[in-house]
């Protein structure tokens, strides 16, 4: 009788005790199909027709696919450039339904400069009264925390207290501070640059009596080119300061935010709106300014006009 080795009886039976190895193509689909992890599901899948075959007696697969979510939506409105004077409109409203909160708190921000005018007056520093004044723009949203609240809390429909007024230091006082170190910070650096451009033009050949010095200044030749390079400094300053609060710190009182992400809101709403932006920060500097000019008077008005516009700049500028 004739042996055949199952090696041989593997090839005349066409190879049907031959190793079972699975095709090439079959390996690399599995290999890839196993890196990938393509999570695999039972039926009820909306992608039932391009699913895998089912194994033997069992229901079809399906691949379960990840929604595809929607672009992040914009943290700032863009709005027209003639804004503005809709937040002063707004703001002055708000400023006669609350005339007695609205003039204490003028008249304190007023007895503030008054106070520092003197102290700086008794320190023989009256050169620095300038830069001081100035950086009043700097820390001035700041201070006006107490307006924003108000005009929140008139928006609900109730009726502030000065009581009231302290209220966002006490529900997120920690990053208001935060945003109020960012502004000081700024406004120490310009009273600094401001002192050595002083020094750089007037003080190389002694400085005059404290009586003499106005006239000093407006008769030197050094005077142009102080005031240029000057405003130069403060504008940059001013920018920089003015996009850091344009909005933080109305939403820090609105919203239980972090100081690093409203002070980003802030900047981007300055720069995605900069027209109408640009427009708001000279209406700022031009009221402030004469308010500033009969020794600080007119602020008894416009710095609680100029807070409670810029609560309702912030509402205008970033949704909800």
């Amino acid at each position: 009788m004739k042996r055949i080795s199952p090696r041989g009886r593997g090839r005349e039976t066409g190879g049907l005790h031959a190793p079972c190895r699975a095709p090439p193509a079959d390996r690399a689909e599995a290999l890839t199909e196993s890196l990938i992890r393509i999570k695999l599901v039972w039926a009820g899948n909306p992608y039932r027709d391009i699913s895998p075959a089912a194994p033997s007696g069992g229901r079809p697969m399906n691949i379960e696919t990840l929604p595809i979510s929607d672009p992040p939506a914009s943290r700032v409105r863009s709005i027209r450039t003639d804004r503005p004077w809709v937040w002063l409109t707004a703001g002055w409203r708000d400023m006669q339904a609350s005339w007695p909160i609205t003039l204490a708190y003028g008249g304190a921000v007023c007895l503030a400069g008054w106070i520092v005018s003197l102290l700086l007056f008794e320190a023989g520093t009256l050169w620095a009264i300038l830069p001081t004044t100035s950086g009043f723009f700097l820390v001035g949203p700041l201070v006006a925390a107490g307006l924003y609240e108000a005009s929140r809390l008139r928006e609900a429909g109730q009726q502030p207290s000065l009581a009231d007024m302290l209220a966002p230091f006490r529900r997120n006082g920690s990053q208001i501070a935060f945003v109020g170190v960012v502004l000081l910070v700024i406004h120490l650096f310009w009273v600094r640059v401001a002192g050595l451009l002083f020094m750089l033009f007037f003080g190389q050949h002694g400085l005059p009596n404290i009586d003499r010095l106005p006239q000093a200044m407006l008769q030197s030749d050094q005077l142009l080119p102080f005031l240029v390079i000057g405003t130069g400094f403060g504008c940059v300053l001013a920018a920089a300061s003015f996009a850091v609060a344009a909005v933080s710190i109305p939403m820090l009182v609105d919203r239980e935010v972090s100081a690093l992400e409203a002070i980003t809101v802030s900047i981007q709403a300055v720069v995605e709106n900069w027209r109408a932006m640009l427009l708001w920060a000279g209406l700022i500097v031009v009221f402030t300014g004469l308010a500033l000019v009969p020794f600080y008077l007119g602020l008894v008005l416009v710095f609680p006009l100029v807070g409670h516009a810029t609560w309702h700049a912030y509402r205008d500028l970033v949704p909800r």
